[in-house]
């Protein structure tokens, strides 16, 4: 029994930050910026997003991270642009698709390391 683990996708830790990142799919380019990541996903801002059920290839590059990524993702859910109503984050949920288990180590180091340099206390400069 793995306690319902799988089922809960919202278990995986979400991170704000704010990465560059390129999008591509069949014959569309964006090149926007994430805004939340987790080792599942990540939502990216925009005005124009794709479609619901989109594949994607994403490429980004966190601060202070050893490797860029190229990964797979699919467009699960969006938040579209409204002339009606003040629409605060547009964008687009991404779900990762496919990755490997040295992707999703690499990404989950990526994410901690982020986190732990943004939460780190600034040390004060040390006098010789």
């Amino acid at each position: 029994m793995d306690g319902g683990q799988h089922n809960d996708r919202r278990s995986a830790e979400r991170l704000e930050v704010t990465w560059l990142v390129d999008c591509e799919a069949e014959d569309t380019f964006l090149y926007a910026s994430i805004t939340n990541i987790s080792e599942l996903g990540i939502f990216v801002r925009t005005t124009k997003p794709l479609l619901v059920g989109a594949r994607i290839t994403l490429r980004f590059s966190p601060p202070g991270a050893a490797a860029s990524f190229t990964l797979q993702g699919m467009v699960q859910w969006l938040n579209e642009l409204s002339p009606l109503r003040y629409t605060p984050n547009p964008g687009m949920g991404i779900r990762f698709l496919d990755l490997t288990a040295e992707d999703r180590e690499q990404l989950v180091a990526a994410i901690r390391t982020f986190a732990y340099l943004r939460e780190a206390p600034v040390a004060p400069a040390l006098a010789n």
